[in-house]
């Protein structure tokens, strides 16, 4: 059997090209929700052993953008999913748009790849540890250039399922970033044992591997405030037709309405479930357009008689920037609401998502024919960045709206820690891949911090996760309505993550390339 696999590691390593892609094809199955871990570390050991027969660090980037075109255009394959819920464009750009993007991403591959080969050398351990640092660095370098796509990291692979964190249990300590580092370590490592043809240490790794992602979770801490999470179920076409929203309404309100037992309780709304404008001081036409007519003060008023005396709600909602009687641009927007009917609490999302909710290059592309994928013709204006917000007796919130929650080390606001993360969504733009690998990287977001976090969303995947990544409780996909009643997990004490951020990340990515560099002196290569 080894012998067999020597024969088809060699075979693949003499068509650099072609491994390159089947690499980042196998890599990419370690994503939700297909979760194969296994397969995508010897994806990674692949690409490891085809730096190391790359001729130079030119040849190696080359490589690896190969490597990373195959590797995006497959983990994200949910964005085709997208361009069927809108009318401006037709659904096969969706099929084009995967690649085109992935065209891009590969770049940040390619730069990791050439700085690895560059810096380890020769197949070894000292390459292995140039592949972690320098894919840390390149993934930090996608988080944030031309506004950042920090989608899919590959510590995601290291992620354990619902009930345990997996070897993801050390994000407080390491950060995504780092955290996908030591998974290309540990494909490396791999690489340079099969090398040797040291299998029996190959399969220790995995089983060490296995063993982390597998160990029980913690047990679950005693809950604090009691929410209401309400997942309508509405389907993605339903959303932005007028002749829905009353009927869109009226789910929510009957979704939400006290039960028996129910006491005080904070009630959570997706983004995009609620129709209405809820700020006074807008022209009347913008108000006519909602439900029935409605105006903000009736519309805030009856969702204060659904919530309930002593209640609060956190809602999904749009506010609108005004000049000269006209929108000019909109806000994606979360309200706190209390059963008087007033807002007592907003935050604004700051990290919008390019081509969904704003058109980057507007005046060129737009005379093209191209539009956003949300509905509407004004663009959103983006907020100030992380903030918490005081709702009293129902604590500190943080909030990040959607997208924003896959960005690590932006999404708390460090002077003024919050007790948990509210992340409203509208989960059906991305379809069966792209909302478990949503939910995973919200897990992410929860260990680094040591914070809970708690997904509303319109179709699915609505969940509750502890500060250790466990999801406690979950609503499914498939545009399943459902509510939780339950209360919000307690927070840890400020993880070494939280304190530094991600520069805690590259600090562990500098340390694996001076180790490279010090192995690599020691073996003499």
């Amino acid at each position: 059997m080894t012998e067999r696999l020597a024969r088809w590691w060699v075979a693949l390593a003499a068509r650099p090209r072609l491994a390159s892609l089947a690499a980042g094809f196998l890599a990419a199955t370690g994503f939700p929700p297909l979760n194969l871990w296994p397969v995508a570390l010897v994806g990674l050991a692949l690409f490891a052993a085809i730096l190391a027969a790359a001729r130079d660090w030119k040849h190696a980037a080359r490589l690896g953008w190969l490597f990373g075109l195959a590797h995006f255009t497959f983990a994200n394959n949910w964005i085709a999913a997208a361009f069927g819920f809108q009318s401006e464009m037709p659904a096969f750009l969706g099929w084009l748009a995967v690649p085109l993007l992935a065209v891009y991403l590969a770049v940040y591959p390619a730069i990791a790849a050439g700085l690895a080969r560059a810096v380890g050398g020769t197949l070894s351990i000292a390459l292995a540890f140039a592949f972690g640092g320098a894919w840390a660095v390149g993934e930090w370098l996608r988080g944030w250039v031309f506004t950042g796509y920090a989608w899919d990291p590959l510590g995601l692979t290291l992620l354990g399922p619902y009930d345990r964190p997996g070897l993801a249990a050390l994000l407080p300590w390491l950060g995504t970033y780092a955290l996908s580092g030591l998974t290309a370590i540990i494909g490396g490592g791999i690489a340079a044992l099969a090398a040797a043809r040291a299998w029996w240490r190959v399969a220790t790794v995995f089983m060490l591997v296995a063993v982390g992602m597998y160990l029980p979770g913690p047990a679950p801490m005693p809950g604090t405030r009691q929410i209401a999470l309400v997942q309508p179920g509405f389907r993605q076409h339903q959303i932005d037709d007028p002749s829905e929203f009353e009927n869109q309404f009226r789910t929510l309100a009957a979704m939400t309405q006290p039960r028996r037992d129910d006491g005080q309780r904070l009630v959570l709304w997706p983004e995009s479930g609620l129709p209405d404008y809820l700020r006074p001081g807008y022209p009347r036409r913008y108000y006519l357009a909602t439900t029935a007519g409605a105006d903000p003060d009736f519309a805030r008023g009856r969702i204060g008689k659904v919530i309930g005396p002593g209640s609060m709600l956190l809602t999904g909602a749009v506010d609108l920037e005004i000049e000269n009687g006209k929108a000019v641009g909109a806000y994606n927007a979360v309200s706190a609401i209390d059963p008087a009917g007033e807002i007592v609490g907003s935050y604004y999302k700051a990290h919008l998502v390019p081509y969904g909710e704003y058109l980057a290059l507007r005046w060129l592309l737009e005379p093209l024919g191209a539009t956003r994928l949300v509905a509407g013709s004004i663009d959103f204006i983006p907020g100030p960045g992380p903030q918490t917000v005081d709702l009293g007796r129902f604590g500190t919130v943080g909030m990040q709206i959607c997208y924003e929650i896959i960005f690590p080390g932006e999404v708390v606001d460090r002077a003024n820690r919050p007790e948990w993360i509210f992340n409203p969504s509208n989960d059906g733009w991305f379809g069966s891949f792209g909302s478990p690998q949503f939910v995973g990287q919200s897990r992410m977001r929860a260990i680094e911090e040591g914070l809970p976090v708690i997904r509303a969303t319109v179709s699915g995947i609505s969940a509750v996760i502890d500060a250790r990544g466990t999801v406690r409780e979950h609503l499914p996909t498939s545009f399943t309505p459902g509510r939780i009643d339950t209360r919000i997990p307690r927070a840890l004490p400020p993880t070494p993550f939280a304190l530094f951020g991600n520069p805690l990340s590259l600090g562990w990515a500098a340390l694996a390339l001076l180790l490279s560099l010090l192995v690599r002196r020691r073996l003499g290569r």
